[in-house]
């Protein structure tokens, strides 16, 4: 095991060296302080890149291991130890370790722990929601800071086409246009980093199969992989359409509405897809509504499901919501007898913000049929204020003493 450890150690050094890469934002407060990192989210986002970015930050930053490696098969717990000592030998004392893929590893957590104890600065990434939560739930609690990363933003989409530029000023015809033309581009290319390099479709199914392999079959022993193959295609199809555990049982044909809500779980903690429920005041009631799916990444949608007229409005639908995650806070949807609003998010104990997404209201029955739905939660949740986010359309409109604010949907992106 030791000098395969070697091996790998050195191979990987060669591999980052000559590495080209988008600096992705990092919270520079996480760089201090003597808390474990944990950087979370799905395969191939670029926590890697985010951990070399972060690396450069340290003089000393050779405790560097990757465990996503098929050569690590009989690694496990009790060979951290003679890890450490070879990054001893090879590199002498260091205080900084940085790990990726570290979920790889069953009880990888007693080791970063006793680092921790010891006074060193640990860096982990992983491919795993659960991460987040119950998996750091005991041996971490309290000595832990998380942050999730997710596929390019829009500014960093920009970044990535050498095209920041136009975004900083877009009052003339010209850069607004390339504006849109951008934005266009980004709600159907998605951001996924290696896939934007080709735009090959191989590289999405390559990494959906791994996600479906890897992440949830083998990791939770599923047996049924048409089961949760037709899952994901009909939720895929279906973006932010209601379905009930019920409803998906016969979709799927399983009898037991409990399977349904494992292979969600299971999905959900590789972060592919996001399960959103309905708003109630009842938390009970809330569990058993209807609930509604979004994805990681729109590339991916057009990727995995059916593509029908109003694909531009899923996609717009599916893009808003990922930024709403993005910015924290708990997101629901909001619907009642008469309407049905898009987002609601919470802020503590609060309803703070009512969200509607209309591709484009051309229509007078498409805008009042959005303005209603909005409407309806602002009167419930008491808002004075409501936003719809459209393709291209900015206005104020004024209904009962309460303004509704219609925004480009790239520009509310950039306006964080």
């Amino acid at each position: 095991m030791k000098q395969l450890l070697k091996d790998i150690i050195a191979d990987q050094k060669l591999f980052l060296k000559n590495r080209k890469t988008i600096v992705r934002y990092f919270p520079k407060s996480f760089l201090q302080g003597e808390e474990i990192i944990v950087i979370s989210g799905v395969r191939r986002c670029g926590k890697s890149v985010l951990l070399q970015q972060i690396r450069d930050n340290f003089s000393k930053n050779d405790y560097f291991f990757n465990f996503d490696d098929d050569r690590l098969s009989s690694f496990n717990v009790d060979n951290f130890q003679q890890l450490y000592e070879i990054f001893v030998e090879l590199y002498g004392e260091q205080d900084t370790f940085f790990f990726d893929e570290i979920q790889n590893i069953d009880g990888w957590e007693h080791f970063v722990k006793r680092l921790y104890n010891s006074g060193k600065k640990v860096f982990v990434t992983g491919s795993n929601a659960k991460m987040l939560s119950r998996e750091l739930g005991t041996l971490l609690t309290g000595c832990h800071l998380t942050y999730e990363l997710f596929p390019f933003s829009f500014h960093e989409y920009a970044r990535y086409n050498k095209q920041e530029a136009i975004l900083a000023n877009v009052a003339g015809t010209i850069s607004k246009g390339k504006t849109l033309a951008l934005f266009s581009n980004y709600l159907k290319d998605g951001g996924f980093p290696m896939y934007l390099k080709s735009k090959e479709t191989i590289i999405l199914k390559t990494l959906y199969d791994n996600i479906l392999y890897k992440d949830v079959l083998v990791r939770n022993q599923i047996t049924n992989e048409k089961e949760v193959k037709e899952l994901v295609f009909y939720l895929v199809s279906n973006i932010g359409k209601p379905c009930s555990y019920t409803s998906l049982t016969k979709v799927i044909g399983v009898k037991n509405p409990t399977t349904v809500k494992s292979y969600l779980d299971f999905i959900e903690n590789t972060y592919l897809l996001f399960v959103l429920n309905c708003y109630d005041e009842s938390v009970k009631t809330q569990l058993r509504n209807p609930k509604k799916v979004y994805f990681i990444d729109n590339a991916m949608v057009r990727h995995l499901g059916f593509h029908f007229s109003n694909e531009a409005g899923r996609l717009l639908e599916n893009l808003v919501f990922l930024e709403l995650r993005k910015r924290g806070g708990d997101i629901f949807y909001y619907s009642d007898n008469t309407g049905e609003c898009d987002f609601v998010t919470r802020n503590g104990a609060k309803i703070d913000k009512a969200i509607q997404v209309c591709y484009a209201m051309e229509s007078p029955d498409t805008k009042e049929r959005e303005i209603k739905g909005l409407l309806n939660a602002m009167e419930h949740f008491d808002l004075q204020e409501g936003l719809i986010i459209t393709n291209d359309q900015d206005e104020e409109i004024h209904k009962s003493s309460r303004l509704i604010k219609v925004k480009a949907a790239w520009k509310w992106l950039l306006n964080k």
